[in-house]
């Protein structure tokens, strides 16, 4: 796999732990290439991440300043020579990885070894590192992960690994430490190294205010997310309604299709059910109704078979004509105009979808009932009509449009 990255990088020789740079494999003009920071004659390393930075913002003269990302880099805050602790690469302690087992960890912290060894020698031109690499195949299926290794056959690779670093990492060490030159501290200006550093933890504790920032910031967006968006229901675009009138509940599903209302249900019926139970429990061995047209029903089919089918009525999708008559009775400030229009756009989907017109010619023929209501849900383009007491006729009406909707319910 190839990379464009340039990574800071810890590494652990001979004579101790050191820092530098390094980009793994890419691809330019049709070849590949490999650097790490150095000169003509060496990779250079440090002591540590600031000497680190120093060096590299007063020389422009280095293997990595023709990468194409170099500017990029260079671009970045100072922390940008801070290792993560994926990229520390304890090359003289590989070894002890293969006196354990072949856990995950032991795999894959080898194989980032492995890897960034082997390109250390051919940058450098370690000779006993790249022959070592070159030689021994068995190696590379460290690339492969823990499972290779499972069962008898792969415990004894494991094994074989562990003899052939056991018998030659010395060396492969020795040679990788010839290819290296620390840069000697006395080389760089203190004041510089001391500013370095304080701007590198400057810039990590930038780095974790926006990372938390940005975690806070996504905690708030999941907490103002509504969860019902990720539910089947949402995926599938059908759902969940509970509607209750006159003290009593009963769930059924709806959807739209090019705006048009589709109830769960068959020629004008809507069917109804006491409990989400049993409309879960019914939808698994019934196709005889309007939704089963509808492409995504089997997915929720399917979902239910699987046990996986939550029951969630999103509120848009519960409706209470409880209290309406009674309210409208005593006037209209006592009305909550909001669950009345609710109640009304339910009436309207049942009536349409069954294609009903009923509802319009009760309406019809009661002009005043129709003002009412355009008067109480804002809707009314006769001005200056204002409902006055008594508003019996306006319960009565109301009450029979209940009727109307109730009436098309399979059970109640």
């Amino acid at each position: 796999m190839s990379t464009r990255a340039i990574l800071p990088v810890k590494l652990s020789l001979t004579d101790g732990d050191f820092y530098t740079l390094w980009a793994p494999t890419w691809k330019e003009g049709g070849s590949e290439w490999q650097a790490f920071y150095g000169d003509d004659t060496k990779v250079l390393a440090f002591n540590s991440p600031e000497e680190l930075l120093v060096h590299l913002e007063s020389n422009t003269r280095h293997d990595l300043a023709s990468h194409p990302e170099w500017a990029d880099f260079t671009a970045k805050g100072a922390d940008r020579v801070v290792p993560s602790d994926k990229q520390y690469y304890d090359i003289v302690g590989a070894p002890a990885l293969l006196a354990g087992r072949p856990s995950h960890e032991n795999v894959s912290t080898l194989a980032r070894i492995f890897k960034l060894t082997s390109s250390l020698a051919e940058v450098g031109g370690a000779e006993d590192a790249v022959i070592f690499f070159a030689s021994h195949s068995i190696l590379g299926n460290v690339t492969r992960g823990s499972d290779h290794y499972n069962g008898d056959q792969g415990a004894g690779e494991w094994s074989a690994v562990g003899r052939v670093v056991l018998g030659n990492w010395e060396k492969v060490v020795k040679s990788l430490d010839e290819v290296v030159r620390v840069v000697d501290t006395s080389d760089l200006d203190e004041a510089a190294i001391s500013a370095a550093s304080a701007r590198i933890s400057q810039a990590g504790n930038d780095r974790e205010e926006a990372r938390k920032a940005a975690e806070a910031e996504r905690e708030a967006e999941r907490a103002a997310a509504d969860p019902y968006d990720t539910s089947a229901w949402a995926a599938a675009g059908i759902d969940p309604v509970k509607i209750t009138a006159q003290g009593t509940s009963v769930y059924t599903l709806r959807t739209y299709l090019e705006g048009q209302p589709v109830f769960l249900g068959r020629f004008g019926e809507i069917f109804t059910f006491p409990t989400s139970k049993q409309l879960l429990r019914w939808m698994l061995d019934n196709n005889e109704h309007d939704l089963a047209n509808v492409s995504t029903w089997e997915d929720l089919v399917s979902a239910a078979h699987a046990g996986e089918l939550e029951f969630s009525v999103h509120k848009d999708n519960s409706y209470s004509l409880n209290g309406i008559a009674e309210d409208i009775e005593k006037g209209p400030d006592a009305v909550d105009t909001q669950q009345l229009g609710k109640a009304y756009e339910l009436m309207a989907d049942a009536a349409d979808w069954a294609q009903d017109d009923s509802l319009n010619s009760f309406l019809l023929a009661n002009p005043r009932m129709q003002e009412y209501l355009g008067y109480m849900l804002g809707s009314n383009e006769q001005a200056g009509y204002v409902p006055s007491a008594p508003f019996t006729d306006k319960v009565d009406g109301w009450k029979e449009m209940e009727n109307m909707l109730i009436k098309r319910f399979s059970k109640f």
